[in-house]
């Protein structure tokens, strides 16, 4: 049973998951619920846990992560934002803060997530985007790539593309979009929503559509990876770097 007199506040979460293990806090090892609990704990005195909508892979960055506390402190989420950001990194920002209801929690009620991958697609890396991009040179068919995303699209069982291994836990998601956007500037954007997302999903999807565009996997075998359910016949698992946690949807 929750304390009375607790506010639960919302937070909307920026951050350069370089630096760190991933979202979620593990024993000496640098992870931004750790940090954020920690900048958290230093203004309220309170021993908090924060919850986190996604749970990002170490290195993996986010534009829009979304999170809840509980607190008794008398400070508003204008006044939190501001202490909190005082207590943090430069690579991790409270863009806002709001008090929403007791009993909304950011990851059991989030609907939907919007991820996005940048892939730099040129003769010569950069060094701007090197920590934030995955640099591909290879000559690519983007579209066969974009004939590929569209198969992502529905419901399926996504056991081909996660790097879980066996789990009693349901590996059956609904995809509502997959787009493969390319740039004149040389980047090619993938961004995908979901009902839900496989731990590394995402990444093992971008290596596999990598693999479409080199002419090393058709679009036939690319099909046959949401009804065979074996991981060992998909790509690799494209690099942490080039992931951003976009959007959540509730």
């Amino acid at each position: 049973m929750r304390e009375k007199g607790l506010k639960n506040i919302r937070l909307l979460i920026q951050y350069d998951g370089t630096d760190y293990a991933g979202w979620q806090r593990q024993r000496n090892l640098p992870t931004i619920q750790g940090v954020l609990e920690d900048a958290i704990r230093k203004i309220t005195g309170e021993d908090i846990h924060i919850h986190g909508a996604g749970r990002t892979d170490a290195g993996v960055h986010a534009i829009a992560q979304v999170a809840n506390f509980y607190t008794k402190s008398a400070l508003t989420p204008h006044e939190l934002k501001r202490a909190i950001n005082a207590h943090l990194p430069e690579d991790i920002v409270i863009a806002a803060a709001e008090e929403v209801p007791p009993e909304f929690h950011a990851r059991k009620d989030a609907k939907r997530k919007v991820y996005l991958y940048v892939i730099l697609h040129r003769d010569f890396p950069s060094p701007i985007w090197r920590r934030y991009s995955w640099w591909v040179r290879w000559s690519l068919d983007i579209d066969l790539m974009k004939k590929a995303s569209d198969l992502l699209r529905g419901t399926h069982d996504f056991s081909s593309f996660t790097n879980t291994g066996r789990s009693s836990l349901s590996t059956v998601r609904t995809i509502y979009r997959a787009e493969l956007i390319q740039k004149k500037s040389g980047f090619l954007l993938f961004e995908i929503e979901a009902d839900g997302f496989l731990k590394q999903m995402v990444r093992v999807i971008v290596g596999t559509l990598v693999e479409v565009g080199r002419g090393r996997m058709d679009i036939d075998r690319f099909s046959l990876l949401l009804r065979k359910k074996e991981r060992r016949l998909a790509g690799p698992t494209a690099p942490a770097r080039g992931l951003f946690l976009k959007e959540v949807k509730y």
